[in-house]
């Protein structure tokens, strides 16, 4: 059965606060460093544009800032691309707190990257006004999405689904299991056979966002831990199944483990063999088959499971 779609439109702009925390800084400067997506050229035209007002007053010109001045960044509305809708059919677990949901690929989860109305928080809101996601998933990744309705619950599982040492991933009952293609792994690899991943995961250099997530440099002392399980399950003329099991949730950690392991996501654009990433693609792009497939929640006795989407099942063996 087709998905309906959200259709591209405008959105209504949105307002960017910013308190400024050091002195001697050019209005320009500051935006263009903080929001590092545009240039200083761009900057100038939003200044001169009437865009950006600083402590109340609509600023014309660039100036130098005083720390503890307010900005105000008044961006006018942009069009959002489309999404799929999220229906209640998608509910995969509801208890009147817990809320469980089986995500679209495609479809956001709160605002970033462009978009802002069209997320999955947005559309939750009209049907489930009090819910709000505990984690997130990469737009393009589909599958279990923990939403919850009282607060206390959203921390208690956020505690749980936060990084944990394999160890204590089992004391608190938390088990997270993905399904996804790849392209080939080496030849050496069994069908069934499980290999640890444990490459850290740091920042680097990128031309369009100045820093992102990719397989950590030599020696860079601000690296995070990173743990996961990959088995292959099956192997397909175009690449191969696997399950991923992860231990830890680092930034894009499945897309960089399984670059690092020369074999990254099949129609991944940005992650390249061994970790790095494209100076060209942002984190956004699409293209690749990434499900959160499993999830088991032992305090609660809860076991969940997302049918996987065609996919990834086409020629799976029973």
């Amino acid at each position: 059965m087709s998905r309906a779609w959200l259709p591209a439109a405008l959105n209504r702009g949105h307002r960017y606060r910013d308190r400024v925390q050091a002195a001697a800084q050019s209005t320009v400067g500051y935006y263009a460093e903080r929001y590092g997506h545009s240039d200083p050229s761009v900057w100038r035209e939003r200044l001169a544009a009437g865009e950006i007002w600083c402590n109340g007053q609509q600023l014309r010109a660039d100036a130098a800032l005083a720390a503890g001045d307010q900005l105000i960044w008044h961006r006018p509305p942009w069009e959002e691309a489309a999404v799929p809708v999220l229906s209640q059919r998608a509910v995969v677990f509801d208890d009147g707190d817990l809320l469980v949901l089986n995500k679209p690929s495609g479809l956001p989860v709160l605002p970033a990257g462009g978009f802002l109305e069209h997320t999955l928080l947005t559309q939750l809101q009209a049907w489930a006004p009090e819910a709000r996601p505990v984690h997130r998933l990469g737009r393009f990744t589909s599958g279990l999405l923990v939403c919850a309705r009282q607060r206390e619950t959203r921390a208690q599982l956020s505690a749980q689904l936060r990084e944990s040492t394999a160890a204590s991933a089992v004391s608190r009952g938390c088990r997270k299991v993905y399904r996804a293609l790849t392209e080939p792994l080496a030849a050496d690899w069994r069908c069934g056979e499980s290999r640890a991943i444990t490459v850290p995961i740091g920042r680097r250099p990128h031309a369009l966002l100045g820093q992102l997530w990719c397989a950590a440099l030599p020696g860079d002392p601000s690296a995070l831990e990173s743990r996961s399980a990959l088995t292959l399950l099956e192997r397909r003329p175009e690449g191969c199944l696997v399950e991923v099991e992860i231990a830890t949730g680092r930034p894009h950690q499945i897309r960089i483990h399984t670059a690092a392991l020369g074999a990254p996501l099949l129609g991944d654009p940005l992650y390249l063999p061994g970790g790095a990433a494209r100076p060209e693609v942002l984190p956004g792009a699409g293209g690749y088959q990434l499900h959160a497939h499993r999830l088991r929640l032992e305090p609660r006795g809860l076991a969940l499971e997302a049918p996987l989407p065609s996919g990834l099942l086409e020629g799976q063996q029973p």
